[in-house]
């Protein structure tokens, strides 16, 4: 027995050993591919500011990359070694309370950012890999300090940043590219640790039923957090008792808690991680039951299959315009149950005739599967007919992509999949001809460019997905009264983000000058508002911008000491000008000539007052510094949160001229929001469906638009109210559960789900040996 526990903790410290050892071969790939990433950056900066900001980024990673990489590889060689087994307990926990700096709780929120972005591609391999060790060491969990945790992988990666001296600004510019280099390249790890396992015997089938813990009232629910997917059998936290479900089936209650319990990351998140569970489970599937399907990368059709696949295109094209139902001479048709139908069983009949022609298992399999999602989409009836009819056109192309590129289905990042979600979450349970019918003729029109371009494979894909993109962009936020809304959030937003900002500066230029009370106050109450309007009307390098600016630099210098005669003549001979050019910025504000006045005589007596004053005046030279510094302000300027803005709801409706009723400004509601929270709020899609409860009152609401800051969002209803909401209240209904996404799947996942349901109860099938 001891031998066999010795056995046991050897092979899991070998897995460790294996997973260090290739993590470390990784980190000299990842810093060629971040300085490739300075590099081009640097090539492409609009501005002499930006490029030489880039190039210094360039030239500070030349220096300490390498350093970067050898600490790394240290820290985590010796995150290798664990001496302690965890022990569950809700005192494991340091109970030694300290004052942590804003530099720590920055490098937390970037190390936590990539961990969760590593978890988006590794977590139904982690969550293999986590049990196998578990069983192996007999422990409920792994150890926080464990190496095959991507927090502590995250972690070591950006603590040894900071510690030769590379600055969080330059991993902010690299981060996506950071995020995506390791997740990719630790999916590989992950499977490779899980493959030395299972060379060794561990775990070769994972049954979770072990693991599972039963509540008092019989709801099954998992006694770990992470525990979020799994494959060959076991456990995916998703909805329903098809596959990837427990063995002997649980009730949606159980995921309910089970959600509930992970609040360790964000809602999209958890999803992706359900979503790359169901995935794992379809790539062990298929990798188990057809031979050779790994090897299948890049291959392409038989030339009989591929012979049988143009001549079905052709078909289709021929044959589309009688499937639909015209109205008359206009360009309007009706898609009904009727071309649903026929939709449905013409990719029945397709599946067949392709099989019969498949030259592989790896062809029949991949046949299968494609005809069962498709079946799937196009038998949800919360889809509207004519997206439906035009979804089944793209059978065929999302076929040819799948049999060359298997990763469509392990990646949910693969743009044919990202183009039918997408698509299918504006429209899924709404009626889309509310905007008329653009949705229609842009889903038409993406199919029929997919179409001309048969060969191209997932370039074509990646193509219209970003010109779907582009076209809800402007689409959502040109109907009806969101328009208007629109146009002028926007303007609410720059005006009020760049006052706040111009204050901020003008309080760093100020915090070390001799000001009187009532000038500080004029100019970071009134002239920066003033200066933001003027920015934003005529350029912030306009010629009265810079007059504007100019007179914030003169008026704090007028109000300084005057002992010198010629200073004083020229305080009198240039005020004139100065108060002329004041009630100017006041006038643009928008101010009646009685507030103007009142505020000219406070700077008058003021100015008055520093004629007498005994004080040492402000040298010329600090003057002129703050005047340069005033006409490039906006060189100064950065896009941190700046927190809410004074958004006003009765000035708003003024300026659009609504119904109150048509526009509804959330200026309150839920609590301080959590970082995971604020980063969901940057994920949100355009185009997404949610449920918003406001006031008590329930609506339907799609995300139409997001301001260029990503400051302010607007949700627009079916009804034509529209609720304009920033992003930290936001974030605060999105913890509250106020605002909840009304899927919480994508479509092609689900269609997965119920393809691998169906070949669960039918397995012959996937290999066209029944249908």
């Amino acid at each position: 027995m001891v031998t066999g526990n010795r056995r046991n903790s050897d092979l899991a410290e070998q897995a460790r050993g294996l997973f260090a050892e290739r993590a470390a071969r990784l980190l000299p790939q990842i810093a060629k591919t971040v300085h490739e990433r300075l590099s081009s950056l640097a090539n492409q900066a609009n501005g002499a500011r930006d490029s030489q900001t880039f190039r210094d980024a360039t030239l500070a990673f030349q220096k300490a990359g390498g350093a970067w990489v050898n600490g790394t590889a240290r820290a985590w060689k010796a995150a290798q070694v664990r001496t302690v087994p965890f022990q569950s307990s809700r005192f494991s926990e340091n109970k030694k309370f300290e004052l942590m700096g804003d530099g720590m709780v920055e490098d937390k929120i970037l190390a936590s950012r990539l961990s969760l972005r590593m978890l988006d591609f590794v977590s139904w391999e982690l969550n293999d890999l986590r049990f196998r060790i578990q069983n192996l060491e007999g422990v409920e969990e792994l150890s926080k300090q464990d190496i095959l945790r991507p927090e502590l992988l995250a972690h070591h990666m950006v603590a040894q940043w900071s510690a030769v001296s590379l600055t969080r600004e330059i991993w902010v510019l690299i981060q996506d590219t950071l995020q995506q280099t390791t997740g990719e390249a630790f999916l590989e790890i992950y499977h490779a640790a899980n493959e030395f396992l299972v060379r060794q015997g561990v775990m070769v089938e994972i049954d979770l039923r072990p693991l599972v813990r039963r509540t008092s009232g019989g709801v099954s629910t998992r006694s770990d957090p992470m525990a979020l997917s799994s494959s060959g059998g076991g456990v995916s936290s998703g909805m329903g008792s098809g596959p990837g479900s427990l063995k002997g089936g649980t009730g949606r209650a159980g995921v309910g808690d089970e959600t509930r319990m992970q609040t360790a990351t964000t809602p999209l998140a958890r999803a992706r991680m359900r979503a790359q569970g169901v995935m794992g489970h379809l790539r062990r599937l298929l990798t188990d039951k057809v031979a050779g399907f790994d090897d299948t990368r890049g291959h392409q059709p038989s030339a009989e299959l591929n012979r049988v696949i143009q001549h079905a295109q052709q078909s289709a094209d021929e044959t589309s315009a009688v499937e639909l139902v015209h109205l008359g001479d206009g360009a309007d048709y009706v898609y009904g149950p009727a071309q649903v139908d026929h939709a449905i069983h013409a990719v029945r009949e397709r599946s067949a005739v392709f099989k019969k022609a498949a030259a592989s298992q790896s062809e029949k399999a991949t046949i299968e599967i494609v005809a069962l999602m498709f079946q799937s989409i196009l038998a949800e009836d919360r889809i509207p007919a004519v997206i439906r009819v035009w979804f089944a056109r793209l059978q065929i192309p999302v076929l040819r992509v799948a049999i060359t590129e298997p990763e469509f289905f392990g990646s949910l990042q693969h743009p044919a999949r990202r183009l039918i979600d997408r698509m299918g979450s504006c429209v899924l349970g709404f009626n889309v001809t509310v905007g008329g019918n653009a949705m229609e003729v842009e889903v038409k029109r993406a199919v029929e460019v997919i179409e001309q371009y048969p060969e191209t494979g997932r370039k074509v894909f990646q193509i219209v997905y970003d010109e779907f993109e582009k076209f809800l962009s402007k689409f959502l936020s040109e109907q009806g009264s969101a328009a208007r809304v629109v146009s002028v959030a926007q303007q609410v937003e720059q005006k009020e983000t760049m006052a706040i900002q111009y204050t901020i500066e003008m309080r760093n230029i100020l915090k070390d000058m001799s000001v009187r009370e009532e000038i500080r106050e004029f100019l970071f109450k009134v002239w920066t508002e003033a200066l933001a309007i003027a920015s934003m009307k005529y350029g912030p390098q306009h010629t009265d911008t810079l007059q504007f600016k100019r007179a914030a630099a003169d008026l704090v210098w007028a109000a300084s000491a005057k002992p010198s005669r010629t200073d004083r003549a020229r305080v009198i001979s240039t005020l004139p000008k100065l108060l002329q050019l004041l009630r100017q910025g006041m006038t643009l504000l928008g101010m009646t000539l009685p507030v103007q006045d009142r505020y000219i005589k406070v700077i008058s007596d003021t100015l008055a007052d520093a004629f007498a004053s005994k004080t040492a005046p402000i040298p010329a030279e600090r003057i002129e510094a703050m005047a340069a510094r005033l006409c490039n302000l906006e060189d100064y300027l950065s896009d941190e949160d700046l927190g809410d803005l004074p958004l006003d709801t009765d000035s708003l409706v003024t300026m659009l001229g609504m119904d109150p009723a048509e526009i509804s400004v959330i200026t309150d509601g839920g609590s301080q929001p959590s970082d995971a929270m604020r980063a969901w709020v940057q994920e949100l899609q355009l185009g997404s469906w949610f449920t918003l409860d406001h006031n008590g009152k329930v609506s339907n609401v799609q995300f139409a638009w997001c301001s260029d800051r990503k400051q302010l969002h607007l949700f627009a209803a079916a009804d034509g109210r529209n609720f304009l909401i920033q992003a930290r209240r936001l974030a605060a209904y999105l913890q509250a559960g106020l605002l909840l996404p009304t899927e919480e799947e994508s479509l092609t996942i689900r269609a997965t789900r119920e393809a691998l349901a169906k070949i669960d109860a039918n397995p012959e099938r996937l290999l066209g040996l029944s249908d």
